[in-house]
């Protein structure tokens, strides 16, 4: 029989909950799976589960050391830059191996009226000629957004929002995906959106407020994803487990 292997599992996504079942079950796998704790309400994972931070690169390869982890897959999500610089960090000081899954990023497609961003900072300046603005950014990021004048903001989280801006109107909505492509097409055409403002996260999950804005011709600032470090970037978990010899 295979020697055990000691995986550390970096969550936080629909994949990273995909992979915690297909590790776990497994008898030549000790899985521990770690979270960042900013959902009140994860997705059911098995297993040995963290909740927190590690202390930064230090922390987290004390952990990798304590813990004799021989393997850390990072599906993390795509905009998680701190969490993934500072496990690629520590994998490389303990010299273990770093496996990244990011799922394919959306490309735009015809039709689509893209507006590109670098950063959430540059996607409240692009929204200059907007007025009524649904915001799918996540509630730790809409800082930038408060300075804006003369806006109505429509917000849609999991969790509830902290966003006061003194001179644009809110309108909070608070519900767990995923959203169909007709009840994403509804809701634009009900509050009436100019501009779609979202991360390019990828997959299948929330991909149906791009189809919807696209085919009611809404302009949409696209936030692209910050550069992950020079490491085996995996698309597909079957591929990703096989490089880690599990399948």
């Amino acid at each position: 029989m295979n020697r055990v292997k000691k995986i550390l599992l970096i969550g936080g996504t629909e994949e990273a909950a995909r992979l915690n079942q297909a590790l776990v079950e497994r008898a030549d796998v000790d899985l521990i799976t770690s979270l960042a704790g900013r959902t009140r309400n994860p997705a059911p994972l098995a297993g040995t589960i963290l909740t927190g931070g590690f202390g930064g690169v230090s922390g987290l390869e004390d952990f990798i050391r304590g813990h004799h982890i021989d393997l850390v897959i990072d599906a993390s999500h795509p905009f998680a830059e701190t969490i993934t610089q500072n496990a690629y960090s520590a994998c490389k000081k303990s010299d273990v191996p770093y496996f990244r899954y990011q799922r394919p990023a959306w490309t735009p497609k015809t039709g689509d009226r893209w507006l590109h961003a670098n950063t959430v900072r540059d996607a409240a300046a692009a929204t200059d000629g907007f007025g009524r603005i649904f915001l799918t950014i996540g509630r730790q990021d809409l800082a930038p957004f408060e300075t804006l004048s003369a806006k109505h903001f429509l917000i849609r989280s999991i969790e509830p929002i902290s966003f006061n801006p003194p001179s644009s109107t809110v309108e909070a909505v608070q519900a767990r995906g995923p959203f169909s492509f007709s009840d994403e097409t509804d809701l634009l055409s009900a509050k009436k959106i100019d501009l779609l403002v979202t991360k390019n996260s990828g997959g299948a999950a929330t991909y149906a407020k791009i189809e919807a804005a696209r085919n009611l011709g809404i302009a949409v600032v696209m936030i692209d994803r910050p550069e992950v470090p020079a490491c085996p970037v995996f698309g597909s978990i079957d591929r990703l487990l096989a490089a880690a010899g599990m399948v």
